[in-house]
């Protein structure tokens, strides 16, 4: 966990946290909306652009909460326009956000845990294990960081954001269940950056009860589900989670959160040659799917340094497509963006200072 002595981020303070900090400094309410504007929506870094706020009142508040949740220590550009970004937390721990552009917007891949326990064979996150949680501050900040980013280029509107925030890199976020719901409601809230529930998708590895959790939460965001093989030898193999969680179990949870939502899940299936790639594989995995409302992502494996795979050829992945299609399931091929900045679907990792450093890195999933 961070540091005990470090005071709250204010990335991670929703309305009604601002509106209970005024209360208890004896300020009027009003100045509630006018830090969370300030904050949430024109993010600035530093108390003294709070022009309209009394000069005493902005000294309280920067013994009481701390405006600057990351740094960005490094930039690192993809030919395909994808930006991969090195963020330092105030403990000295470094995690990655992916910036990934389309015609018609952006979308950020963000962090919620410096490191994972999880140990997925083909995701460089888990190489060296989990370090700790993330706040919800740090996993907005990142959100905030990118935003900034996006507001400093030419030309650029003064409200600019990511329209999308996928919750697919570092770290499993179900494993983070409080602050990545935290998280989710500040970039969701009215006034803020105001990002639409439905334009953010949680990912996870398969924990079972945070998914059943997720069910009663009423937020409309969107559910991937990492499978990547139709039964419980193969996916145990790949995903030490699954042996906790078998198959039935997980689908089963994820049925539930269907009925209960009304939303479709999507499954992540990445593509490994001659381990999990073949007609056969399809045939099991669409007996499987077709019971569910859902969708499946079909990705090829991206080269991670800890596991020896590599990915099929466009032939392969046709052909496995090819079978769920014939067998009604809404799938789709995707080539993970961002290689050559090591930003792909599996490549992020765990980074720290004082020597200690990890393996390499890329984010979890496709976007």
């Amino acid at each position: 966990m961070p540091a005990a002595t470090t005071i709250p981020l204010a990335a991670g303070f929703l309305p009604d946290d601002w509106k209970r900090l005024c209360a208890e400094l004896d300020v009027p309410a009003f100045r509630a909306a006018q830090l969370w504007q300030w904050v949430a929506c024109r993010l600035v870094a530093d108390w003294e652009q709070m022009t309209n706020l009394p000069a005493a009142l902005r000294r309280t508040l920067a013994g009481r909460c701390d405006l600057s949740a990351l740094t960005v220590c490094e930039r690192t550009a993809s030919p395909d326009g994808v930006t991969k970004f090195l963020l330092a937390c105030r403990d000295g721990e470094r995690i990655e956000s992916v910036l990934i552009p389309s015609r018609d917007r952006q979308t950020l891949c963000v962090s919620t845990q410096a490191g994972c326990a999880f140990r997925c064979a083909f995701c460089a996150s888990g190489a060296l294990g989990l370090a700790r949680d993330l706040d919800a501050g740090e996993i907005v900040g990142q959100v905030f960081a990118a935003a900034r980013e996006l507001r400093a280029t030419p030309n650029a509107a003064p409200d600019a954001r990511p329209e999308n925030v996928v919750f697919m890199g570092m770290g499993e976020p179900l494993a983070n269940y409080d602050n990545t719901l935290r998280a989710i409601r500040v970039l969701n809230a009215p006034g803020g950056l105001t990002i639409g529930a439905r334009r953010m998708t949680l990912s996870t590895c398969g924990v079972v009860p945070g998914i059943r959790r997720l069910a009663d939460e009423g937020l409309q965001v969107e559910l991937s589900v990492s499978l990547h093989a139709p039964d419980d030898r193969l996916r145990q193999s790949l995903l030490p989670v699954a042996a906790r969680w078998p198959i039935a179990e997980l689908l089963a949870a994820c049925a539930d959160y269907t009925a209960r939502t009304g939303r479709i899940i999507t499954f992540e299936y990445t593509l490994v040659r001659g381990l999990n790639d073949q007609p056969r594989h399809a045939e099991l995995l669409a007996r499987l799917l077709r019971p569910l409302h859902c969708r499946v992502n079909l990705i090829p494996l991206s080269p991670v340094a800890a596991f020896d795979g590599h990915p099929p050829d466009a032939e392969t992945c046709a052909r496995f497509q090819a079978v769920l299609e014939q067998a009604r399931i809404n799938t789709t091929l995707r080539h993970s963006r961002g290689r050559q900045a090591d930003a792909a679907c599996g490549q992020l990792r765990l980074r720290r200072t004082g020597g200690r450093q990890v393996a390499p890195h890329n984010p979890k999933h496709s976007t």
